[in-house]
């Protein structure tokens, strides 16, 4: 009985570990791509000063956009915020208009 229930420990420990290491995968990776998104949109001579929303889509269930650094309660306005949060991504990624990293959600 001890060896079974080990077992399915240890797959358990697998499973999670994997879903885990994806997670942060798609995080670094769509960190990567909004920073150099930005990089791009402003090297094209755009203004970022009022927050646009650089993809809402710059990977699969991620948005990058552009916030104020300090963050300012206008960010959090639904209407400040990419269009596609909340329906089909539901993690996002920050930057500021210098395209430096705010952070990341979840």
């Amino acid at each position: 009985m001890n060896k079974i229930f080990l077992i399915l420990v240890l797959i358990l420990v697998i499973f999670i570990s994997g879903c885990v290491g994806q997670r942060t995968d798609d995080a670094t990776k769509a960190k990567d791509a909004c920073i150099q998104k930005c990089k791009d949109t402003v090297k094209a001579g755009n203004n970022l000063s009022k927050g646009p929303c650089l993809s809402n889509k710059i990977i699969e269930g991620w948005v990058c956009d552009v916030a104020h650094s300090p963050r300012q309660t206008v960010d959090d306005e639904p209407a400040n915020q990419c269009s596609e949060f909340g329906k089909s991504a539901s993690s996002f990624i920050e930057v500021d208009s210098n395209c430096s990293f705010i952070r990341s959600y979840p």
